[in-house]
């Protein structure tokens, strides 16, 4: 009844059962039942962009200005969306790493050289919020002694 089987091309990504089937629309995205676990799931279940109301291409377009702008504060002003949203999408793409750098490849057509720039900044711009939150308070140096005479 208008359910086909997708066979490999749609794997689930909870138990990797290739015996799924077509379950329509939800909200015009396409879902997938897996009658291995009995999940469904859709086309951005199990990637860095899950569960995001901005779409795909908006997000990429944002890491990509802050790649190449270099600062929070400049991608801000260009895209408009927060720091805090650009720094949280930052770190759900430093989580999926590996599948990023394919997307980065291959949609956006980026060089070597400039995934490897943006891998970079991503470590720096993690390991500075890191630092600056791990930090421990600054020792204050001990009071005075009390003079002898004083008394």
């Amino acid at each position: 009844m208008g359910r086909t089987a997708t066979g490999a091309a749609r794997r689930c990504p909870r138990c990797g059962s290739a015996h799924t089937v077509s379950d329509g629309r939800a909200k015009g995205r396409r879902r997938w039942v897996c009658h291995g676990c009995g999940r469904s799931f859709g086309p951005t279940t199990g990637t860095a962009v899950a569960g995001l109301h901005t779409e795909v291409a908006e997000v990429a377009r944002t890491l990509l200005v802050l790649l190449r702008r270099g600062s929070f504060r400049a991608t801000e002003e260009v895209t408009g969306h927060k720091q805090e949203t650009v720094r949280r999408w930052l770190l759900r793409a430093a989580a999926h790493a590996e599948a990023l750098t394919a997307v980065l490849v291959q949609e956006l057509h980026l060089s070597a050289v400039e995934v490897d720039e943006f891998w970079s900044f991503v470590a720096r711009k993690k390991g500075a919020r890191r630092r600056s939150a791990a930090r421990p308070p600054t020792p204050q140096p001990p009071p005075p002694p009390a003079s002898a005479g004083a008394a």
